[in-house]
């Protein structure tokens, strides 16, 4: 899931990929989002990317 959200998913897209709701993703984005104490999106991704739990290739 996060990996996704780094690439810029959107939560039905998400959903979609993973084969649940896209309720249900969004349930699960602000849950990590509450126990890691952030308050965006963003910020989620930032930490996943700065503790190495997803991988981002730049773009050409």
């Amino acid at each position: 899931m996060l990996q996704l959200l780094a690439e810029g998913k959107s939560a039905k897209e998400i959903g979609a990929i993973l084969n649940i709701s896209s309720r249900t993703a969004q349930t699960h984005k602000y849950k990590m989002m509450d126990d890691l104490g952030l308050a965006t999106t963003a910020e989620l991704v930032q930490y996943a990317i700065r503790h190495g739990l997803v991988s981002v290739e730049p773009t050409p």
